[in-house]
């Protein structure tokens, strides 16, 4: 609807187990107020929050990693330094 904050995301990336892999995320009319929140979705399961930030980079632990938002709050990326077969899941990022 007008005046959301459109969110868009790469529809599919892969990578091999151990193999780092960035999720990249456009958010070109953020709002001063928004967050950009990255979360996954394991087969069978309810979506888990895995990090959240308004600026800067914020480490991840499990899945090792790093949230990191651009200096205009444009594009933000989701990188994950060694995956596992048990990080296989759907990661999708959204605004609040």
């Amino acid at each position: 609807s007008a005046g959301r904050a459109l969110v868009q995301q790469d529809p599919l990336v892969e990578t091999t187990e151990g193999s780092e892999i960035t999720i990249k995320c456009s958010h070109r009319n953020i709002r001063t107020g928004d967050f950009i929140h990255f979360y996954r979705q394991l087969p069978g399961h309810s979506p888990e929050l895995l990090a959240r930030a308004a600026k800067g980079s914020r480490e991840l632990r499990a899945p090792a990693g790093r949230l990191s938002v651009s200096g205009d709050r444009r594009w933000s990326t989701l990188w994950l330094s060694g995956p596992r077969v048990g990080d296989a899941a759907v990661y999708y990022c959204a605004l609040g």
